[in-house]
């Protein structure tokens, strides 16, 4: 590797990998907050939040490595531009396609590892992300008994646990409320109480100390009443329904899986849904061979410009491209139009935009596809500066 491409990708890598960090942390610190909340509510433990934020980041990574190659190629011409160091490339005879050469390999990497993350790994993270908040509804996660509220183990028992010390272990002021199915009704307070497991993952001990037990039976004429040091109550844990099979949902499926499904499915909504979905990720993926093109065309600002304007248009641009897709996507996964067509469309739309603007900026003398643009917000912004409070006409000045 020459020494430009050597300064090429040290221009490159730094934007790039912070963007995607940020991107990352901002969308994960944004659901961090309703995911304490909802496991709260659900009364889980609280490392399931990390395991649920775990899953959710592929998806996030899918839409941030393409916005962290658009700002880092962007705004390593952007620097090259506004320094003049590109003027210098450009007079020596390097073109535009000459220093793409590096854009390009890290547009390579990182489409294959999107491809990876979108095809194979993002589905099987969403899936597992979907179990986990199943078991948080149902307690199968082994929810915790919340202090100082009833807690129903079952149809058949209520417990009540007024403290509770060294996580859990040792607990105070207890009441216990069961019935058995013979119609028996059991009442029981305690000082302490402790829990053990049991050979039986289905049945559990409660050890309790220091209690009262009442035993009532419709055939007694008055309850039992039984004082005890220490008394093992045996709880049956109530059986949870088991999560559904992978693929309840096209985002959980492969990219293998989500092609066999669109051209051997007999049912016409089914194979839709599946070619859309599969069409989507595609889609996403291929459009990042033409990001570098678009970060050029955008980066590089009119002479004697120093506008960041390319920056904000090259993100509306790449994030209006997703809802685009995302919405295309859900039109041919109703039937409403062909799958190929609602998302290959968009695609072809936008490819072509960008290679006009890159041609327009490489090979048209003076041109600039973003000078229209740059020339409406100058004139706007001087517009909007003249109605300030306290600022003057230019001829009042004079």
């Amino acid at each position: 590797m020459k020494s430009i491409d050597r300064y090429m990708a040290r221009l490159i890598a730094l934007p790039l990998f912070s963007t995607l960090v940020i991107a990352a942390m901002l969308l994960l610190l944004d659901r961090m907050l309703r995911l304490f909340d909802f496991v709260a509510t659900e009364g889980g433990p609280v490392s399931v939040v990390w395991q649920l934020l775990a899953n959710l980041l592929p998806e996030y990574l899918g839409l941030g490595i393409p916005i962290g190659l658009m700002l880092g190629v962007l705004l390593a011409f952007r620097r090259l531009a506004t320094s003049s160091e590109l003027d210098v490339m450009r007079g020596v005879g390097m073109s535009y396609g000459r220093l793409l050469r590096v854009p390009y390999m890290y547009a390579v990497g990182l489409a294959l590892i999107n491809l990876a993350i979108v095809g194979f790994i993002q589905p099987r993270a969403r899936y597992a992300y979907e179990g986990l908040r199943f078991e948080l509804r149902t307690g199968a996660l082994g929810a915790s008994i919340k202090v100082g509220e009833f807690t129903h183990l079952g149809d058949r028992m209520t417990l009540r646990i007024e403290r509770s010390r060294d996580r859990g272990r040792e607990l105070s002021g207890i009441f216990v409320r069961a019935e058995t199915p013979q119609g028996d009704r059991i009442s029981v307070t305690a000082q302490r109480g402790q829990f053990f497991a049991t050979d039986d993952p289905n049945t559990i001990i409660f050890r309790l100390t220091d209690g009262t037990l009442i035993h009532n039976r419709p055939s007694f004429p008055t309850p039992r009443v039984l004082t005890f040091s220490a008394h093992d109550l045996p709880i049956d844990l109530p059986k949870f329904e088991q999560f559904r099979a992978r693929g309840g949902r096209n985002l959980e499926y492969t990219l293998p899986e989500l092609a066999k499904i669109g051209t051997t499915s007999g049912d016409e909504e089914v194979r839709d849904g599946s070619q859309a979905e599969l069409y989507f990720r595609l889609a996403e993926v291929l459009m990042m061979f033409l990001l570098p093109l678009l970060a050029v065309a955008l980066g590089v600002p009119p002479k004697r410009s120093t506008s960041a304007l390319g920056v904000f248009v090259s993100i509306v641009m790449v994030v209006a491209y997703h809802k685009v897709n995302q919405y295309a996507a859900s039109v041919g996964e109703l039937g409403r139009v062909d799958p190929f067509v609602a998302l290959w469309t968009p695609f072809a739309i936008f490819a072509a935009l960008i290679i006009w603007m890159y041609y327009t900026l490489a090979y048209v003398p003076g041109g600039q596809p973003i000078g229209a643009l740059e020339r409406g917000a100058s004139k706007a912004l001087e517009a909007i500066t003249r109605r300030l409070p306290g600022r003057r006409p230019r001829s009042a000045r004079a």
